[in-house]
């Protein structure tokens, strides 16, 4: 059974850092990938990391230059750090995973319960 868990999520003031993780079981070689959610809104994508290689990241628009996703393959972890937040960063953020190689952003079948990041102004 596949089970991710988030942490790291939490408030902070706007250009302060957050740095998330999360922590995979029951996983076999995945595309992993951050989401998140802001209130009202639909969730989106943030960024994804490969298994194979973990050079090969995606980020979306509003991710590039300020996060930065990596993962520690043997132990199943993935990380999100997060420089410069604003506001609009504010949501909450999924882990998911998907077993298979360069998988589009609605491929996703494995989602964690998501992790709170409050960005004050």
């Amino acid at each position: 059974q596949v089970q991710l868990a988030e942490s790291g999520g939490g408030l902070v003031q706007a250009g302060g850092s957050l740095r998330l993780s999360c922590a995979a079981t029951g996983l076999s070689k995945s595309y992993m990938a951050w989401f998140r959610q802001a209130p009202g809104k639909e969730r989106e994508f943030v960024a994804a990391i490969g298994f194979w290689s973990a050079h090969t990241t995606d980020y979306s628009r509003f991710a590039q230059g300020r996060f930065t996703i990596s993962r520690d393959v043997s132990r199943y972890t993935m990380y999100l750090d997060m420089n410069n937040l604003e506001p609009d960063d504010t949501g909450v953020y999924y882990c998911a995973a998907v077993p298979k190689a360069a998988p589009l952003r609605g491929d996703y079948v494995y989602w964690g319960q998501g992790t709170q990041v409050t960005v004050s102004s």
